[in-house]
């Protein structure tokens, strides 16, 4: 049992990591506004917090006493899982913010640990129980009311569009979750979590070039301040934040605390990019929140 004061550190850092991960959609949604593209973007996210991994992976193998070897389809694996879970998932988010607001993208987002139910049962043939299926009715009774006012609205171009982008990235998000766990026990979770980044990096830089010859350093000033506060304050501090709270507090608790993300990112939506955000939109994300809490629950019991 943990000792109460590791227990409240390692809420914290939870806590911490939620709130960065909250602000991606503010910081992208903010970089839209200087006509940076997505795959810019996502180029500069990637080139600001690869240096970070490489340091604490370099550090890491300092302190180290001895080195065990990977073999090589460990390494393919990780490879895979880094391409789909950080170039592919993340692509097809950044393309989604292009067409609806921060706070909806993270209610469809935050939708993930359904699919991951799903493709578990589909792949693993795991039940699905009586309980984890009113869950997933919930959650998209949740889903359906946050859109309603949004197509009432009409404030948003293409809404249904971006709507298929964010729940796209996070389907393929379920899959880099699903095949990450061997990964992960074997080659523990801050050498995972540094190569993952670090090998989404080549694919989306295969991708600038392709797309606009990786002209990425003609953009306003202001451009990379969003993409290196984007690659410190939403990718690296949150991804070892997460994982040290999971150390103190363990994965059920964490995702608990965690799903207090998508609260944040309305309210900050509506402090920082002037978001409208009705009554619907609130009931919604509360149903969203109780259906994942509710499969969560069901799945660290």
């Amino acid at each position: 049992m943990p000792k109460r004061s590791n227990y409240w550190l390692g809420a914290g850092l939870v806590f911490g990591a939620a709130f960065g991960f909250a602000l991606k959609g503010i910081f992208i949604k903010s970089a839209y506004e200087y006509g940076i593209d997505t795959i810019s973007l996502l180029s500069l996210r990637f080139l600001f917090s690869v240096p970070f991994y490489i340091f604490i992976l370099s550090r890491k193998r300092i302190q180290e006493e001895s080195h065990p070897q990977v073999p090589t389809i460990t390494w393919l694996k990780l490879f895979a899982v880094g391409f789909v879970g950080y170039y592919v998932s993340a692509y097809f988010n950044l393309l989604g913010l292009n067409y609806i607001t921060a706070s909806l993208e993270r209610i469809l987002l935050f939708v993930y640990p359904t699919f991951v139910l799903i493709l578990r049962a589909i792949l693993l043939k795991k039940r699905i129980t009586h309980l984890q299926w009113l869950a997933l009715g919930i959650t998209y009774l949740g889903i359906v009311l946050a859109f309603l006012k949004n197509f009432d609205a009409h404030q948003q171009k293409n809404i249904g569009l971006g709507a298929f982008w964010v729940i796209l990235s996070g389907f393929t998000y379920a899959f880099y979750l699903i095949s990450s766990d061997g990964l992960i026990a074997k080659l523990g979770t801050t050498r995972f979590t540094s190569w993952v980044i670090i090998s989404a990096l080549f694919p989306t830089l295969i991708h600038c070039y392709i797309e606009n010859r990786l002209d990425i350093f003609n953009f306003p000033i202001p451009v990379y301040i969003i993409s290196m506060s984007m690659a410190v304050f939403s990718t690296v501090l949150p991804t070892f934040m997460l994982s040290e709270g999971i150390k103190h507090v363990g994965s059920g608790n964490a995702s608990i605390i965690a799903s207090i993300g998508p609260i944040f990112t309305i309210f900050l939506a509506t402090a920082f990019l002037g978001e409208n955000i009705w009554l619907e939109q609130i009931i919604g994300t509360v149903f969203v929140l109780i259906g994942v809490f509710l499969i969560s629950w069901k799945g660290k019991k």
